[in-house]
């Protein structure tokens, strides 16, 4: 039998003089405190800096949260996406940046849950924690909700990117925004009115940004439900995760007798909106994926129902 012949090894230099190789040096001396009340604390130093600062903080903070949904899966984990921040005044130069992510953990080790409750008792204790007088918490996360084929009735799971904003001033108290990005299928009513047969059709993507009521009651309505029902049900068609061939044929006539422009959309999806006795205020926008063109169709609106 044949034995491979293997080359000898190479004899390196140990790893510590490799690292010397490499530009490692020996540690310099030691002169600052290393006790922390005996280190500078620039962040909280008092001057007058010129002007006050709006908005101070971190964000792109991704973290493991729990949700709870009306839809199955009715309790998941999925990952959230944060901003934490908050104003600051003249007189400081700065502020906490490890005070944010502090009270992540503490909420994390204590099962943290995305809900308008704890968020907004989060963003109170928070701005405690910094001393300051607002502060803001925005999350925003994959929402994963199950959808049955309308024929064959399998499953699988769909999702939609959801948002909660929660501004919290000591004077003024909470103000709380949610918002929605779903996916829905449109086909073009210009396209049907001319073809000898057939249309052409686009994925879309709605944005539905809603600011809150004061007495809108998480326990009573899922308000991540509700707004995604706001943007299916005014669609050519819904997406599916599983379709079978009699589910397409359902999905592809459903959408030819339902033909919708982004103009269409937005009108629509913001009838819904106003229809909703929780929502004080809208904001819906609509783009469309064009699959005959390199470009993509848009419209968008706003409206406050207070204004009225």
């Amino acid at each position: 039998m044949n034995k491979t012949n293997l080359n000898p090894m190479k004899q390196l230099p140990s790893k510590e003089e490799r690292h010397k190789l490499f530009g490692s040096v020996e540690p310099g001396p030691r002169t600052k405190p290393v006790e922390k009340n005996k280190m500078a604390d620039l962040q909280n130093s008092k001057k007058d800096f010129l002007f006050d600062i709006d908005v101070v903080g971190i964000s792109n903070v991704k973290h493991p949260i729990r949700i709870h949904s009306s839809l199955k899966p009715e309790i998941q984990t999925t990952i959230g996406t944060f901003r934490f921040s908050s104003s600051i005044k003249k007189g400081s130069k700065g502020t906490n940046m490890s005070r944010f992510t502090e009270q992540l953990d503490k909420y994390h080790n204590e099962g943290f849950a995305i809900d308008l409750y704890t968020l907004k008792a989060f963003t109170k204790e928070l701005a405690e924690r910094l001393k300051q007088e607002d502060a803001y918490v925005e999350v925003t996360f994959p929402w994963f909700f199950e959808r049955k084929g309308p024929f064959s009735q399998l499953t699988g799971l769909n999702h939609a990117n959801a948002t909660l904003k929660v501004n919290y001033d000591i004077h003024t108290g909470y103000d709380i925004e949610v918002a929605l990005q779903g996916t829905i299928t449109t086909l073009c009513p210009c396209s049907k009115e001319i073809s000898e047969y057939s249309a052409h059709n686009q994925r879309g993507q709605v944005t539905m940004s809603v600011k809150l009521t004061d007495d809108f009651n998480e326990q009573e309505v899922d308000w991540k439900a509700a707004l995604l029902e706001a943007a299916e049900s005014n669609a050519s068609a819904r997406i599916h995760p599983v379709l079978k061939r009699p589910d397409e044929k359902a999905v592809t006539e459903q959408a030819y007798e339902n033909p919708r422009f982004v103009e269409d959309i937005v009108r629509l999806v913001a009838a819904d909106l106003y229809e909703m006795p929780f929502v004080q205020s809208f904001y819906v926008a609509c783009r469309n994926e064009e699959s005959i063109h390199l470009h993509d169709a848009i419209a968008e609106l706003h409206y406050d129902k207070t204004s009225e």
